[in-house]
């Protein structure tokens, strides 16, 4: 008996085992290239593990139940009240940790812009209301002027996709990293799931050699740090703290002082920075506090009643919507890298393209697909002294993930967030700015109020439409 024969024995005995060996009906008819490809697939499942995800048997949450004992989470709010200690204080710990290259960066970006009608990483898209910078080069202009504020050198991990991968790392090849050491950016790509048949709990084929793979969530991250060495990078380093963002988000403070300071005063293992619900049936992920452990009730699981209760001030109970924003302790990364499936899969129905049982290409109409992910916001139940900052919309929240025409998340209302927010800081060091102006302000030259009062005089007046400072 060939080798050959031998592989494909052993695949149809293991795939026999789950009722999963129609995988290989094609077996026959690829070449040794397609053979090795979905060999490899088949490897990386872990059939038993995807058994009981099929059949419903992973331990599933009550959130109704959860939501009747949920409170408020420990916090400090927008105006500096709720902790034991000064922002002044938090941000003389957060700068102090910056300074001593204790702080690296993880940016998700494993995302397609398909969603806005890019047909790129959506890391690629510009996102500048004036200078079209993309995200990537406006997050990395961010680090640049972190390193020059504070002497430091901030590592950036970039997590890519299978569909981002190749476009991503040939984008910071072909623009220099933007600026950046190469040897400050490491790219490394987030492991994957098997989409299944949301009847039969069957595995789609994409093609003949290929299983339907997607990406197995942001909360893959923790696994996909650890496997790629990252982890290890930051032990070398001396980085202890690993502030956390997603690609689509232009106003997020990637590495901010103050976060960062909150994080490390209040001991925290993982610290997650919210906004204000806007109404009580707002679609984002409610941060609570449970049996004594921070998590996240996401919106549709949340009962209508637990959404809408108020306290003795008459304020929503659960006020604190997450925008996924973190800063995570290294040590507590590595401690969840080793144990074995310690958060769960979430479902969606979605739909998957596929080949049928004689290898034609099916592109449903409806969804016939489940697809299992995990999330980052599931270690937080783990995190020993979890903690919640809250921040303002306009200062930290402007996702950039529709087409125009939505009512929300567009990149004109994201582009208009940034210039509003430039331009506040402009006119809070005395500078005259009309209202038609459109501005932004690149992080070297400035991130803060603060910092552009420093820069500027008083006595600046911008009437134009555009503005731009490099």
């Amino acid at each position: 008996m060939s080798d050959k024969t031998d592989i494909h024995q052993t695949l149809q005995e293991q795939l026999a085992l789950f009722g999963q060996e129609h995988v290989l009906r094609f077996w026959g008819q690829l070449d040794e290239t397609g053979r090795t490809q979905l060999s490899a697939q088949i490897a990386d499942i872990g059939l038993d593990q995807l058994k009981l995800l099929v059949e419903g048997q992973d331990v599933k949450q009550d959130f109704a139940a959860m939501a009747d004992r949920a409170m408020s989470p420990p916090s400090v709010r927008a105006d500096g009240t709720g902790a034991a200690w000064s922002v002044d204080e938090a941000i003389r710990h957060g700068e102090a940790a910056l300074a001593a290259g204790e702080v690296g960066a993880i940016l998700v970006a494993g995302g397609q812009g398909t969603r806005l009608g890019f047909d790129q990483p959506k890391g690629m898209f510009p996102a500048g209301p004036v200078s079209k910078r993309t995200l990537f080069q406006i997050f990395a202009d961010r680090l640049r002027a972190i390193g020059d504020r504070y002497g430091t050198e901030v590592p950036w991990y970039v997590m890519t996709s299978d569909a981002t991968d190749a476009e991503t790392r040939q984008y910071f090849e072909d623009n220099n990293y933007l600026g950046l050491h190469p040897d400050q950016v490491r790219i490394f790509k987030q492991g994957t799931m098997p989409a299944v048949d949301a009847a039969s709990g069957k595995l789609l084929l994409a093609s003949k050699d290929s299983l339907a793979l997607s990406p197995d969530g942001h909360g893959g991250t923790v696994g996909a740090l650890d496997r790629s060495g990252c982890l290890d990078d930051a032990d070398r380093r001396g980085v202890k703290y690993l502030a956390y963002i997603q690609v689509d988000n232009p106003l997020a403070n990637l590495c901010d002082a103050v976060l960062i300071g909150h994080h490390v005063m209040a001991a925290s293992e993982m610290t997650t920075q919210v906004v204000r619900k806007r109404y009580p049936t707002e679609k984002v992920g409610n941060v609570v506090l449970v049996d004594g452990r921070v998590q996240i009730i996401e919106y549709s699981d949340l009962p209508e009643s637990s959404a809408v209760a108020t306290n003795d001030q008459g304020e929503l109970k659960l006020w604190a919507g997450n925008i996924g924003v973190h800063m995570i302790d290294v040590a507590f990364l590595r401690r969840m890298s080793r144990t074995s499936d310690a958060l769960p899969f979430h479902r969606a129905s979605k739909k998957v393209g596929h080949v049928d049982d004689q290898g034609r290409s099916v592109d449903p109409a409806e969804p016939n697909a489940t697809k299992f992910e995990r999330f980052i916001f599931d270690l937080l139940p783990y995190a020993e002294n979890a903690f919640v900052v809250e921040a303002l919309p306009s200062e930290a929240f402007a996702p950039v993930k529709n087409a125009e025409g939505a009512a929300t998340d567009t990149a004109s209302l994201a582009r208009a967030a940034v210039s509003d927010l430039h331009k506040g800081w402009l006119r809070a060091a005395g500078a005259d700015v009309s209202d038609t102006a459109v501005v932004e302000i690149n992080p070297r030259f400035a991130m803060s109020a603060e910092q552009v009062r420093e820069k500027i005089s008083s006595n600046l007046k911008i009437d134009s439409d555009r503005y731009f400072d490099n």
